[in-house]
């Protein structure tokens, strides 16, 4: 449905909706109270001055379409001593419900909390109540050992962040005609300098993954992937080793991809960190690049600490064709 989604820990209709839901979930405990005054204390400071209960959390509103006050919030509280940020207080009024708008504010927790970098989110529900854990399920969290030990209530987390990990030879072969190859084929399609020409033939991406499957077995490449929330392939970084006797201390990092549709959540960043720790635990002390001069992976690489060593006119040609600079980098490690 089609419904303004506000922050407003201030908004004057807040109290109400907030007051709404203590007294639900007061009588749904069996401990049914007259009114938003008779709430527990905690409960009741939220009902009498919502901005300063959550001054540190995210306090989400939702307002119908051709509504004018909001008939829905939910409190997404900020992480703390370590914790993940929690889904709190989801309340949609009785004749607003049906219409999306919960699935529509929890979405919106979720978003701003991934765009934040929380790696997961958690929430409780009482095991009574069906319909707000189907919605859970459906929006990705799953119930995990408990963390409140009340009987009958439910923990719930779902992952945000792309977990990134090293891939064997067999997941590299294994993943080669699948989201590896989706990756390149993507990168190519994006215009990225990759060493191939587009359209780039899935079978022609899968070929070369399956390549660098068995240079992973000899141990001349490293892969590091990262995985979805849904377990799909996101991102892939590889590193390459030096050979050559007098190479041994230096590699070189190659096809740094990060699909379109993961991009702008830090994840190019986060591959290339792993690959350069990977690379300096395991001895290297030098690290050096290529990338087309001008591309967006000069800010990544910039910003990570490497430096530029010189460019190179008309070193590769685009996936278009057309010859382009190319810019060398270099990091020290340790």
């Amino acid at each position: 449905m089609n419904a303004l989604i506000e922050e407003n820990r201030s908004h004057p209709h807040l109290a109400a909706l907030l007051a709404a839901y203590h007294l639900a979930n007061q009588e749904a405990k069996g401990s049914p109270v007259a009114d938003a005054a008779a709430l527990p204390g905690a409960y009741r400071r939220e009902t009498e001055d919502p901005a300063a209960a959550f001054a540190a959390d995210t306090v989400l509103l939702a307002t119908p379409a051709g509504a004018d006050a909001p008939a829905g919030c939910v409190v997404l509280k900020a992480a703390r001593d370590g914790a993940a940020p929690e889904v709190k207080r989801l309340w949609v009024a009785p004749g607003a419900r049906r219409r999306g708008l919960a699935r529509a504010l929890v979405t919106e927790a979720l978003r701003r909390a991934r765009d934040a970098g929380a790696p997961l989110v958690r929430l409780t529900v009482w095991d009574r109540l069906p319909g707000p854990l189907a919605l859970y399920r459906e929006l990705g969290f799953r119930v995990v050992p408990s963390w409140d030990a009340r009987p009958g209530l439910l923990c719930l987390e779902k992952p945000l962040a792309d977990r990134i990990g090293m891939l064997a030879p067999r997941d590299v072969r294994a993943h080669a005609a699948g989201g590896l190859a989706d990756l390149l084929v993507d990168a190519v399609d994006d215009g990225a300098s990759v060493g191939f020409l587009a359209p780039l033939d899935p079978a022609r991406a899968a070929d070369w993954w399956t390549s660098a499957a068995r240079e992973t077995a000899r141990g001349v490449r490293e892969v590091w992937a990262a995985h979805g929330p849904d377990g799909a392939l996101t991102g892939v970084v590889t590193l390459v080793r030096t050979t050559t006797p007098n190479g041994r201390h230096r590699g070189e990092v190659a096809r740094l991809l990060v699909h379109r549709s993961a991009r702008g959540r830090g994840l190019g960043r986060r591959l290339l960190a792993a690959a350069e720790a990977h690379a300096a635990a395991t001895g290297l002390t030098l690290l050096v690049l290529d990338t087309r001069t001008g591309s967006p992976a000069e800010r990544l690489y910039r910003g990570a600490g490497w430096t530029a060593a010189g460019t190179i006119p008309e070193y590769a040609s685009d996936p278009a064709g057309t010859p382009r600079a190319t810019t060398l980098y270099y990091k020290r490690l340790g």
